[in-house]
């Protein structure tokens, strides 16, 4: 079984590698959007889904993964932020509240294809001004999902309460894709 890998984070790309799965990196053009009349919990997922159905036909030893994270305040959903403005004011939403942080996955062969979404919960203690300066600044948030990646310094320092898995806030849910995997894997073996 061939895996390949559609996603240019590094982080997505050092996840599946320590799950143990050796991969190929390809790369999928689409327009990331989705209709106003999706729930937040369904956006993560559907993105998932477009960028799979927009690569090639696959191989029958191919398996591609794709996946999308969206991180929602409420109804509001933060995207990546497109500048530096953009992402403190994220930050200043995003301080001394809980938010969602929505991660679908997307695993399909020549045979089938398989969608799920994971959800965690994330409380961040109040930020100061110069504690969102010091981030964006130095940090760069600008490739992540609600201007903030869960394994830096904002995660470390500000973080107060995380319910769900650690790895749905990094942008893979590990658990869903392992189990997920290892299935396509014994699946290729029956035939």
């Amino acid at each position: 079984m061939n895996i390949l890998l559609a996603s240019n984070s590094p982080r997505r790309k050092e996840l599946l590698q320590n799950l143990g799965f050796d991969f190929e990196v390809v790369s999928i053009d689409c327009d990331e959007v989705y209709p106003n009349h999706l729930e937040t919990k369904e956006i993560a997922g559907y993105l998932s889904e477009i960028k799979s159905n927009a690569f090639r036909k696959l191989k029958k030893d191919e398996v591609l993964l794709t996946a999308d994270t969206i991180v929602a305040l409420g109804n509001e959903v933060l995207n990546k932020p497109a500048d530096e403005a953009e992402a403190k004011e994220m930050l200043r939403k995003l301080s001394g509240k809980e938010h969602q942080v929505f991660t679908g996955i997307t695993l399909r062969s020549s045979e089938k294809i398989i969608t799920q979404t994971d959800v965690a919960k994330v409380e961040i203690e109040e930020l100061t001004e110069a504690e969102i300066d010091f981030y964006v600044k130095t940090f760069k948030p600008f490739d992540k999902a609600g201007s903030y990646g869960v394994q830096e310094w904002l995660g470390m320092a500000k973080i107060k309460k995380i319910e769900g898995s650690f790895y749905t806030i990094m942008g893979l849910p590990t658990h869903l894709v392992y189990r997920l995997l290892k299935d396509f894997e014994a699946e290729s073996f029956q035939k």
